[in-house]
């Protein structure tokens, strides 16, 4: 069975149509740090590490580990070997980062090293990987504030090339203990002779306790199964029982081998859609948009069904299925939009844009039975703007008087990524995708664990706003749930040219973004104000703030990790790590 398209469904109710801005707080933030005795294990890449998936995969880890079930502890992995935890009781009064585990192999030998990755698999298990292609899975017993239990390796295992772990979950099934960890590796592939000469692959791997009863805990490896892309994921997570698995990436990734065999690939001509004429075309400008719908002959305007609403439309005939119907790409004013009949075979739907200025991708989500039509003022626009393209003039140039656009100062806002970015639900079983979410509009910002117990979240830019998901792989008709909004942050993030790393509070409470060295922002959601405020040109009180703070750190070397809890934001470099206090809860 063919993957059904499916559409985010975005929250009315959680976006704010009258947000205006953040205003600059000076009010400092008090910052505490930790001085570290040996370095973070911070692995460079090499001169064969050279395609821009290793700098995404690699040479943008975040080597620091936020514990979803205990918030007030980090934990890193030193030049030593040692998985390192700090938990804050007292901001005040720091202490020094406690040893829990130590990789005993000598890890320095192995070329083709990879930084050690760590998941916080449950409440009392993590998965390890030491960069040289082995597995640990660490029972850790019950990590809170006064424990002191050392980590106990249940399970050790070369799994071949090196990898990092993307995520991990946990679980009991039939009284059986499971673990399903999902690696990632970017490999040769001999296949590739045009593009690098890697590919990106993910391994899911279920370990199962494989004891009888009474018998001394024992796991092994139950499952393998790879999937094969060409770009790295910026998502990639397991259901919380394993049956499941949803990735969010520019390139298609389809599931290769189970537990070493070959898996026979589809046929692709299921998936090639039918070419059929077109149920409507559509034109817009700045300010509206005009569709022109194909009906049956002689359809009476008593039998046309139409209901306009600010976000949604639905249109067809009496005894007919519809013919357009769904979440517009944008809000349109109902009130000022209209419908006629014309020449009794079409009928024709002016539509006014809420919005002037943005032109629309697409007319309603994830439509493909429509066709875009450009209006001659448009086309001619297009054709004198490409004229230097054929012409004889070799300096041909219809924009004389205007200075030449450098494609270098476009922001990242003003690029789409490609058409093939999607986000992919993958059944377990039959290792088919069953939804796909094109994602082509909507750029990836960052993941976020909100609760342990469901799948970690994914922020994606809406517009200006930024919009987090929450996955829901138990409703399969609304799989994807719009749980929070941070307003502009879409835009705001797109000028911070030197970002490296964002994340948000897991109660939403503020968003942040870090660069390469010493900055770091925090967006606070609006809150509201003491004293009575106006709006200078509207003239209207303002009830509310939202604020941007800018914490600086009293450091000169590169920031390698960033993690974020109701509380705290927490900041580690190759020698400290720093503790920032933004709410007192």
């Amino acid at each position: 069975m063919a993957a059904s398209n499916y559409s985010l469904k975005v929250n009315r109710e959680l976006l704010d149509p009258n947000f205006e801005s953040y205003r600059l707080s000076l009010d400092a933030i008090p910052t505490y740090d930790v001085e570290l005795d040996a370095a973070v294990e911070e692995v460079k890449l090499k001169d064969t590490q050279y395609t821009l998936e290793h700098m995404r995969a690699f040479g943008m880890y975040n080597y620091l580990h936020l514990d979803p079930w205990y918030e007030d502890s980090v934990l890193f992995v030193d030049c030593k070997g040692r998985v390192l935890s700090l938990t804050v009781t007292l901001d005040t009064a720091l202490g020094k980062p406690r040893e829990v585990y130590r990789i005993t192999a000598d890890i320095s030998q192995c070329e083709d090293r990879l930084c050690a990755s760590l998941s916080l698999t449950s409440a009392t298990w993590a998965s390890l990987s030491d960069g040289t292609g082995r597995l640990y899975l660490l029972r850790t017993g019950k990590r809170g504030d006064s424990s002191h239990v050392k980590w106990e390796a249940l399970f050790s295992e070369d799994m071949g090339e090196p990898f990092t772990i993307l995520h991990s979950v946990s679980h009991v099934q039939d009284g059986v203990h499971a673990m399903e960890v999902l690696l990632l590796r970017i490999q040769k592939d001999p296949q590739e002779t045009k593009g690098s000469g890697y590919s990106v692959s993910l391994e899911w791997i279920t370990v199962a306790n494989t004891a009888g009863q009474g018998q001394e805990k024992k796991y092994e490896v139950r499952k393998r199964r790879v999937l094969r892309g060409k770009s790295v994921p910026h998502y990639a997570a397991v259901e919380p029982k394993g049956k499941g698995l949803m990735v969010a990436s520019e390139k298609p990734f389809v599931f290769t081998h189970v537990d070493g065999l070959p898996v026979e690939q589809a046929d692709p001509e299921p998936m090639e859609v039918e070419k059929t004429d077109p149920i409507y075309f559509w034109q817009q400008t700045a300010e509206d948009i005009t569709v022109c719908v194909r009906m049956p002959e002689g359809v009476t305007k008593e039998e046309v069904q139409f209901r306009l609403m600010a976000d949604n439309i639905r249109l067809g005939v009496q005894g007919f299925p519809p013919l357009l119907e769904g979440q517009l790409f944008a809000s349109v004013d109902p009130e000022a939009s209209a419908w006629i009949i014309k020449n009794d075979k079409s009928l024709e739907v002016s539509l006014q844009k809420r919005s002037e200025g943005p032109m629309w991708p697409e007319l309603v989500t994830g439509d493909r039975r429509g066709e875009y039509v450009m209006s001659d003022e448009q086309a001619a626009l297009i054709h004198e703007r490409l004229t230097y393209l054929t012409s004889e003039d070799m300096n041909g140039n219809p924009d004389k008087d205007k200075p030449p656009c450098n494609s270098q100062e476009l922001e990242d806002c003003d690029g789409f990524p490609e058409d093939s970015f999607s986000l992919t639900h993958f059944d377990g079983e039959s290792l088919k995708p069953t939804q796909v979410v094109n994602l082509g509009s909507h750029q990836y910002l960052f993941t976020v664990d909100v609760n342990p117990s469901d799948m970690p979240c994914l922020c994606l830019r809406h517009d200006v706003d930024a919009l987090v998901w929450q996955p829901r792989p138990e409703q399969p008709s609304n799989m994807w749930e719009h749980i929070a909004t941070f307003n502009a942050l879409g835009y705001v993030q797109a000028s911070k040219r030197d970002k490296k790393f964002a994340t948000c509070a897991p109660n939403f409470s503020y968003a942040s973004l870090c660069e390469c060295l010493r900055r770091s922002f925090i967006y606070r959601q609006p809150s509201p104000v003491e004293t009575v405020l106006f709006n200078r040109k509207q003239g209207r009180q303002v009830a509310q703030v939202a604020k941007q703070q800018v914490a600086s750190l009293d450091s000169d070397k590169p920031i390698l990790g960033f993690r974020a809890t109701n509380e705290r934001l927490y900041i580690l470099t190759s020698s400290n790590l720093f503790v920032l206090k933004v709410n007192n809860n």
